[in-house]
């Protein structure tokens, strides 16, 4: 029974298919922009054409206007009046910054999820491990992100303060796009999958500390691999604020 109600949890937290029963064009919109712009089908610096959008989605432009300003305020989108829309290029000066916050919030909520850790929190993450590995043998990118995710909600769930997590969110999508770049490369998702076991392992010993410490390296990494990143795709990339 326990194994039925962990796995029935990490299928909620995996699923991306939830939706309200009745959303305005914007909010669609803006949804399916989202998510194109973070797994780089919108790739940064690409033209957006307002009214495509509009003649795709049978709608006005004002809908897509709207969409498009919600973007613009999060970072993802620019918009010059006398040039066009533009996806944003990812600011490098900003993530630094970006992971060193959410490294301090993921860092509590490993080192209170140790603490709280039982049998049946340690099933749902082993549950959520199994979804990472298959994605990793059957080179699904899209699933495996949404697998990671899972993975770091979890851990916050288990802490008993879910809102680390969703504040994490907040600071970390312009990371998430870069992160969409290095899933391809060679040996990134068995390291991946390597540095999230180490955090399982210590929150199943309900080691507190060597749970904080492994997030803590796992993130760390993050930032040693900027510069590498960078080089993929540098038209992707913005060194200097504007």
């Amino acid at each position: 029974m326990k194994r039925r109600r962990a796995t029935k949890l990490t299928e909620t937290l995996l699923s991306t298919k939830a939706k309200p029963k009745r959303i305005t064009s914007a909010v669609r919109i803006l949804g399916n922009l989202r998510q194109e712009i973070m797994t780089l089908q919108r790739p940064p610096g690409s033209a957006i054409n307002e009214k495509e959008i509009a003649t795709a989605y049978s709608v006005s432009r004002t809908p897509v206007r709207e969409a498009l300003l919600k973007l613009s305020e999060e970072g993802l989108v620019d918009i010059f009046p006398q040039s066009g829309t533009f996806v944003s290029r990812i600011p490098l000066f900003a993530l630094r910054e970006n992971i060193v916050v959410r490294q301090a919030l993921e860092m509590m909520s490993a080192r209170l999820a140790a603490a709280n850790a039982n049998e049946e929190t340690c099933l749902q993450l082993d549950e959520t491990m199994r979804q990472i590995k298959l994605a990793a043998e059957t080179a699904d990118n899209n699933m495996f992100h949404e697998a990671d995710e899972a993975f770091h909600a979890i851990i916050a769930d288990i802490a008993g303060y879910p809102a680390l997590w969703r504040i994490s969110q907040s600071v970390k999508s312009q990371m998430d796009r870069c992160r969409r770049l290095t899933l391809p490369q060679a040996g990134r998702l068995q390291r991946i999958i390597s540095e999230h076991q180490s955090v399982v392992d210590a929150i199943r010993k309900k080691d507190a500390e060597a749970a904080s410490r492994q997030m803590a390296e796992h993130l760390e990494k993050l930032i040693a691999d900027l510069d590498g990143i960078r080089d993929l795709d540098p038209d992707y990339f913005i060194s200097d604020p504007q």
